[in-house]
C-alpha cells in the first residue's frame, strides 16, 4: 500500500467509525484530490476532502440534498450528519450507484437543463463561480515544468481573470454544476445521475456548456454530430457566443494546471502536461489537440 493510501486508511478507518460503519474491507475508488472508497457491505461510498474544505464540504451535502428535494437526478447523501471531521479532514457518505459507466454528452445536456431551470436555493449560500479555483496552487506544485513555462502560466491566468471580471453578457446567471462534463454522470440503467458537487455555484450557464464544446475543439473528444446534438438538446451553441474564447480559455488553463500538478508526482504524465503546456502556448498547431485523459 502507498503512503497515500495508508494514511487515506487511517482518516477512513476514522470516520466510518465515527458515522457508525465498520471500515475493515474498504475498497479504494479513486486517490486523488479527494479520496473516494468503497463500502462493498453497506454499498457506500465515502469521499474524504482536502484539509481546510470544510464549508465546501458542507455545501456539497446541501447541494445534493437540495437537487434530491428538486427531483433532478443526482448521486443520493445518506440521510446521516456529515460531514464527518476525521484527521482534520471533512469526509462524506453517499449512497452507491448500481452498475453504471459514464454518461455521454446527451445525458450532460439532458441534465444541465435541468440543473439550470432551477432557482438558487434561499436555504444555503452557494457562493460565485470562481473559474480560477486552485490554479496559482497547481502552477506552484507543477515542478515537472520549466520555470518560464510556470512562468507563462501564471502570466495567462492573470490575463484571463482580468477579462473574466469585464466578460460579455451572456445567459442569465443561475446555479451551476462547475465541472459539467461525463465523467461527471453516471449513466445506469434507470437513466443518468448527476455526480460530484464540488464546484456547484452560481453563475454562468456557459461554463457549464464549454466543457462538452471543448470535446469537440480541443480533445477531440466527441464528433461533430454528437456536438450538434448537444446544442440541439440544450438549445444553445456555446461556441457561437462572443464569450466563449474567454471561457474556453480558462478551461483549458484549468485542465493543463491540473495535469501539471498531477505529473509532478505520477511521471507516467510528464508527457502529457509537457504537451498541453506546448499547445496553449502555440508550440503545437492544429486542432483538435487530443488531449489524453489524466487518470
Amino acid at each position: 500500500m502507498t503512503t497515500s493510501a495508508a494514511t487515506s486508511r487511517s482518516v477512513l478507518i476514522e470516520a466510518c467509525a465515527a458515522a457508525g460503519f465498520d471500515a475493515a474491507h474498504a475498497e479504494p475508488v479513486r486517490l486523488a484530490e479527494n479520496e473516494i472508497w468503497r463500502l462493498p457491505e453497506d454499498r457506500v461510498i465515502v469521499r474524504i476532502a482536502r484539509a481546510g474544505q470544510w464549508a465546501a464540504t458542507v455545501r456539497e451535502v446541501a447541494v445534493a440534498r437540495w437537487l434530491a428535494e428538486n427531483e433532478v437526478p443526482a448521486v443520493h447523501v445518506l440521510s446521516i450528519e456529515q460531514p464527518v471531521d476525521a484527521g482534520g479532514r471533512p469526509v462524506t457518505f453517499w449512497e452507491e450507484l448500481p452498475p453504471h459507466r459514464n454518461g455521454s454528452v446527451r445525458d450532460v445536456a439532458r441534465l444541465l437543463m435541468q440543473l439550470h431551470c432551477l432557482p438558487v436555493p434561499g436555504s444555503f449560500q452557494l457562493g460565485s463561480l470562481d473559474p480560477f479555483v486552485r490554479v496559482e496552487e497547481r502552477i506552484d506544485a507543477a515542478t515537472t515544468l520549466s520555470g518560464d513555462d510556470r512562468k507563462w502560466l501564471r502570466q495567462r491566468h492573470a490575463d484571463l481573470a482580468e477579462r473574466w471580471e469585464q466578460r460579455p453578457a451572456g445567459l442569465p446567471e443561475r446555479v451551476v454544476h462547475g465541472d459539467a462534463w461525463v465523467g461527471n454522470v453516471a449513466a445506469t440503467a434507470d437513466g443518468p445521475v448527476l455526480m460530484d458537487f464540488e464546484r456547484v455555484s452560481v453563475g454562468p450557464p456557459e461554463w457549464d456548456l464549454v466543457s462538452t464544446a471543448l470535446k469537440l475543439t480541443t480533445t477531440g473528444a466527441v464528433t461533430e454530430a454528437e456536438y450538434a446534438e448537444f446544442c440541439e438538446l440544450y438549445g444553445t451553441d456555446v461556441t457561437q457566443w462572443e464569450g466563449y474564447e474567454l471561457l474556453a480559455g480558462a478551461r483549458e488553463l484549468r485542465m493543463t494546471t491540473y495535469a501539471a500538478q498531477y505529473a509532478a508526482s505520477h511521471p507516467e504524465w510528464h508527457a502529457e502536461a509537457q504537451y498541453r503546456v506546448d499547445c496553449l502556448r502555440g508550440r503545437v498547431t492544429g486542432r483538435p489537440w487530443r488531449w489524453a485523459g489524466i487518470m
